[in-house]
């Protein structure tokens, strides 16, 4: 940060894993009557099971402390023989992001499907042609099902109608600091709860985070929208950037999740992250104060940035000041 900068903006868009609870968050969570949940005896984690495994359509469900633990669990009830197998995209975090678990800890192997051009494969279609024929199960790494449900209108229990079993993340868009929801077949929870218990994810009064999720569901599911309109607004943006420096898919842009590329070859992904993150010398007669937008370079030459509730429609228009300065200086070297 340059000498003599007074006032520093900064636009967190590397996650929706960064938000944070507000004060009726935070409240509700103070005042959540508790109780022993691994006996089954916290009404705050219970009843935020119910009201989870209604808006799924499921006909139980699990709190557990992460995403990666639930779809772990849910790979160890499906697959209870060592040497079992799961089908996933090639790109699905499952197999990318979470450690191996489901080898090491599981003994499951993998086959992956490759994902279509646009990042996705066609879960229809691996439905029909191998669980409907051959009677498997599918499970859903719905880490951001509600942004989803949000984007197409729907209701949850529509997207995961093809579904045995989902893992829905409560840390993310929603605003909960803690805790990812499984669902699924009662009998699929009952055996998830012993798994839950040998990976050491058995809570005692968890309540106090179970009452974040429970307002999570009730009241932060249709701000999404705001998201999902912010992250269009600097997709946009950077289609109307002058000089032109970006390439989006502006069609892709669904929900709160925004990925772009660089025109310029001469300037690496890190090099312009760096520069939105920094404080250049200048920029606060040019912005009005200094802008700070954090974000990450992604999987094949992109830049990835999210937006979540900690990001207004302000902040998202000082991103947009902070990008077209660096791409018009980027481009004047």
């Amino acid at each position: 940060m340059p000498a003599g900068a007074s006032h520093v903006r900064t636009v967190d868009l590397r996650s929706d894993t960064v938000t944070k609870p507000g004060p009726t968050m935070r409240q509700a969570m103070a005042d959540a009557e508790v109780g022993d949940d691994v006996m089954g005896e916290d009404p705050t984690v219970n009843e935020l099971q119910a009201m989870a495994a209604e808006m799924f359509g499921m006909e139980a469900a699990l709190f557990v402390p992460s995403g990666t633990m639930g779809n772990l669990i849910a790979v160890m009830v499906h697959c209870r023989e060592r040497g079992d197998e799961v089908i996933v995209g090639d790109q699905s975090h499952l197999h990318v992001y979470e450690q191996g678990g489901i080898a090491q800890l599981a003994s499951v192997h993998s086959r992956t499907v490759t994902n279509l051009p646009d990042g996705t494969f066609d879960l229809d279609q691996l439905v029909r042609l191998i669980a409907d024929k051959h009677g498997l199960p599918v499970h859903m790494d719905g880490a951001r099902l509600m942004n989803a449900a949000v984007a197409l209108g729907v209701s949850p229990a529509t997207i995961l109608q093809h579904t045995h079993t989902v893992s829905v993340c409560m840390s993310k868009g929603l605003g909960a600091p803690v805790g990812s929801i499984l669902a699924g077949p009662q009998d699929f929870i009952s055996r998830a709860l012993r798994c839950r218990k040998a990976l050491g994810g058995g809570m005692r009064q968890v309540g106090i985070l179970a009452a974040a999720g429970k307002l999570a569901l009730t009241e932060m599911v249709d701000r999404m929208e705001e998201d999902h309109r912010n992250a269009k607004t600097f997709a946009q943006a950077l289609l109307d950037c002058e000089p032109p420096f970006f390439t989006v898919d502006l069609a892709s842009v669904e929900t709160n999740i925004l990925r772009f590329r660089l025109r310029d070859p001469s300037l690496g992904l890190s090099d312009f992250c760096e520069r939105m993150a920094q404080v250049g010398e200048g920029e606060e007669a040019s912005l009005g104060q200094g802008v700070q937008v954090l974000m990450y370079p992604h999987v094949g030459g992109s830049v990835r940035a999210v937006w979540h509730l900690g990001v207004s429609a302000e902040d998202t228009q000082m991103a947009v000041r902070k990008m077209q300065l660096v791409a018009k200086q980027a481009s004047a070297e």
